[in-house]
């Protein structure tokens, strides 16, 4: 793994962590905003990673609503909030 990559996936796991324990849905493009002003690169592969990052969230928590076998309509699937490509 490059030193990139690394640096983004460490940023975006912790503010993915912040987001969680506190709900502040800002923290996210806060600190794009941040590293994009030093580094564009950074700041777009740090928003890639932010998107996979909340896309395995999703996906986990899917999973654990089947694990309980909770009942999951199909339409409710298709019809959960769609990523904004972090802009």
């Amino acid at each position: 793994m490059s030193l990139l990559e690394e640096t983004s996936t460490k940023l975006a796991r912790r503010a993915m962590e912040l987001i969680v324990a506190t709900g502040d849905e800002t923290i996210e493009k806060r600190i794009a905003e941040e590293i994009g002003a030093s580094s564009p690169t950074l700041q777009e592969t740090y928003l890639t990673a932010m998107r996979i990052l909340k896309a395995e969230r999703r996906g986990m928590l899917l999973l654990e609503k089947y694990a309980k076998g909770d009942d999951i309509p199909v339409a409710q699937i298709s019809a959960q909030p769609q990523d904004d490509g972090g802009h």
